[in-house]
């Protein structure tokens, strides 16, 4: 990994933001600010069902804002979806996009958006700065401690024709609000809550260690770190509303951090499985985050020591490189133990026969490109090999 210097030049972006307990229903007034009319609300047919959902629409409502809901999106949100709901937005007259749920409809959201500002496929968009112009309002409200959708630059559509995840990437992707709210997190199961947890650590640790990360990234990303380790197994607990807001603001700093320094080899290698394979993409972080630390530690030893001591282990002045390299490895699995998220790919159906269409796949992910250790496909190979 090549030397950072404070005189490289760094941008950062980030939506305006609320956070804490109630936020989500300021959903009302803030498409109000935005001086939205008709708003197509993006979601889940999962999220329709909890019980919170409903104080968000009243919110809007009450504002005087007509409201249509779109929620034909799938994990892993498909092109014709995007299609599908830019259809609706023209169809309907909106205006402004509200978004409610985890990384699937936040990005679904996201395209749709850029396809009714732009007239074009969303597949065309894939790919850094390709964004001519930005969508209408779009507010985000957050239902998972994990995507950080709500913050970053990034949206990811499945391409069903080349079974594979593509990355948009454009500060026209930022959403204008985001509101943060740990409330709706309460009724996410212990699972979910795991793994999403587990892609949050991710996206910090990602972005700590990527060769495009800075001063500003550098102090969200190690915040992030400590708040999830110590929030995340609480979280899991049934009813801990103050461990739900540390993972909720653990999760928002990491998305800050990885949307400006960008991530690595895990997220690359997680949207082949969720491209190819349709395979849950917090799983496959978590899954994966050990595994590739494993394999890039020789790159960035300091960094990763950072991170070991950010989740708490004591390294000695006179400590080697393997010692580091132990900590950091024994800090992430002593987490994803404590949470449960220890099973392998193979446990998702992955087998020896696939790794090598997932590799192929994986070299070509952008993310790729910011990862500290440049891979070949047969060190990508390797690696999945280790997490079956």
């Amino acid at each position: 990994m090549t030397k950072a210097s404070l005189l490289d030049l760094r941008k950062f972006l980030a939506p305006e933001s609320v956070f804490g307990a109630g936020a989500a229903l300021l959903a009302g007034r803030y498409v109000q600010n935005l001086g939205a009319r008709r708003v197509l609300l993006v979601t889940d047919p999962g999220i329709t069902r909890l019980p919170w959902f409903g104080g968000i629409l009243e919110a809007i409502r009450e504002a005087g804002v007509w409201l249509e809901v779109f929620e034909q999106v799938h994990p892993n949100p498909r092109d014709f979806e995007v299609m599908q709901g830019a259809e609706t937005f023209r169809a309907k007259g909106c205006d402004a996009i509200v978004a409610v749920g985890g990384g699937s409809p936040m990005d679904c959201a996201k395209g749709i958006g850029i396809v009714v500002s732009n007239d074009r496929h969303v597949l065309d968009f894939e790919g850094v700065d390709n964004v001519p112009n930005p969508g209408p309002p779009l507010i985000c409200v957050p239902t998972t401690a994990g995507s950080s959708a709500d913050v970053s630059q990034f949206a990811i559509i499945n391409d069903t024709a080349r079974k594979v995840k593509i990355a948009i990437v454009s500060k026209a992707m930022v959403p204008d609000v985001a509101l943060v709210d740990p409330l709706p997190t309460l009724t996410m199961p212990r699972d979910l809550t795991a793994h999403t947890g587990v892609d949050a650590l991710t996206h910090a640790i990602e972005a700590y260690v990527s060769n495009a990360s800075g001063p500003t990234t550098d102090l969200f990303a190690l915040d992030a770190i400590r708040r999830i380790a110590r929030y995340l197994p609480l979280a899991i607990r049934p009813e801990d509303p103050e461990a739900r807001a540390g993972m909720m603001l653990g999760s928002m700093y990491a998305g800050l951090a990885f949307s400006n320094a960008i991530l690595g080899a895990v997220h690359a290698m997680a949207h082949s499985l969720g491209g190819l394979m349709d395979l849950p993409h917090g799983q496959c972080n978590a899954m994966l985050l050990d595994h590739v630390i494993a394999y890039n530690f020789d790159a960035a030893p300091e960094r990763y020591a950072d991170i070991a001591e950010a989740m708490g282990a004591r390294l000695s002045p006179g400590a080697t490189d393997a010692d580091k390299r132990e900590a950091v490895l024994a800090q992430v699995r002593a987490l994803k133990q404590a949470v449960g998220a220890t099973a392998g790919l193979a446990s998702l159906g992955v087998t020896e026969a696939d790794i090598g269409g997932l590799a192929a796949f994986a070299m070509h992910d952008p993310c790729m490109v910011t990862n500290p250790k440049p891979p070949t496909e047969g060190d990508i190979e390797a690696v999945y090999r280790n997490a079956l």
